[in-house]
């Protein structure tokens, strides 16, 4: 079983997911838990390229092909090895954030980022996406550290992030929105409820 994390920066994301991998755990499921781009040698250097302000120019045709490199050594090396030897994927975001980010908020067309992305995932795709999410200014005060290399584009651009996001969940099943402008533990008791309907 393979779940995937995402929405908008500052939604509260990472306490979820730490929440949930908690509670997976203590139900006795064996859980290898990641990160998009990262968890790989490679897919480290590469989140250091692509997250890190810099002064080297990143066209947004490169950004998504080296988020798709990164995804595909993440695949390759890390998720399908613990999905077939039985345990749950949970990762820190996925497929969707690249469509999202470098589609429908940086321009690229959204069924070029989905087939390209197919063939970078070799056609894995999680079973349950877990979309958090709530408005972005409230998302913004939120964060309390220096907003990295894409969140430092903007509202507008974030605002057109979390259209984004919404646009795939109204035409993607897998995807679960949850309100995260919500108490942490009524955000984590939905999220439960999304996976106990595909645990089961």
């Amino acid at each position: 079983m393979f779940f995937s994390f995402d929405g908008i920066d500052g939604c509260g994301k990472s306490t979820q997911m730490e929440l949930f991998i908690a509670w997976l755990r203590h139900s006795g499921r064996r859980v290898t838990t990641c990160r998009d781009p990262g968890s790989t040698e490679l897919g480290e250097k590469l989140r250091e390229i692509l997250l890190h302000k810099s002064e080297t120019l990143i066209g947004r045709r490169a950004e998504m092909l080296l988020y798709m490199a990164s995804r595909a050594q993440l695949v390759e090396q890390v998720i399908r090895p613990a999905l077939d030897a039985g345990d749950i994927v949970v990762s820190d975001r996925y497929l969707l954030a690249n469509v999202v980010y470098q589609g429908h908020a940086g321009g690229l067309r959204v069924e070029d980022l989905w087939g390209v992305g197919q063939v970078a995932v070799d056609g894995l795709q999680p079973d349950r996406i877990l979309l958090l999410d709530m408005d972005v200014t409230a998302a913004v005060r939120r964060m309390n550290r220096e907003p990295d290399r894409m969140e430092s584009q903007g509202l507008d651009y974030m605002q057109a992030v979390r259209q984004g996001f919404l646009a795939e969940a109204a035409r993607r099943p897998e995807i679960v929105v949850v309100d995260a402008a919500r108490h942490i533990d009524v955000i984590q008791a939905d999220i439960r409820r999304a996976a106990e309907e595909v645990l089961s």
